[in-house]
């Protein structure tokens, strides 16, 4: 499910950047508190960084003896307009829904077609 400008490597995902400055390929680690970076020249040289970059960081975890950050938990919160939040749950009531499960078809659907 991942697209054309991530990795994913061990359930991580990592950015893909380039920096016509540096003439560098580098990116870092998405969903996990702190900055997991690497970098490379080319595709295959950066993919190796990167999971080097995320083998390094589940051997710290493990080192320290700390519970490695899940990429995503599934929840999540968002700020909407208050007229929004109002027509959502309208939404959601009248099709006997609750609106986490209204807000998880619509993000589904967003999905599906991006």
């Amino acid at each position: 499910m991942t697209g054309s400008n991530v990795l994913e490597y061990k359930g991580y995902i990592g950015t893909v950047e380039f920096s016509a400055a540096d003439n560098i390929l580098f990116g870092k680690v998405i969903g996990i508190n702190g900055l997991v970076s690497y970098e490379g020249n080319s595709i295959s040289t950066l993919r190796k960084d990167f999971e080097a970059a995320v083998d390094n960081y589940l051997e710290m975890c493990e080192e320290k003896g700390i519970e490695p950050q899940k990429c995503y938990k599934g929840s999540f919160n968002i700020r909407i307009s208050p007229e929004l939040h109002r027509t959502i749950a309208i939404i959601a009531a009248s099709h006997n829904k609750t609106l986490n499960a209204t807000v998880e078809e619509a993000l589904q659907d967003y999905a599906a077609n991006h």
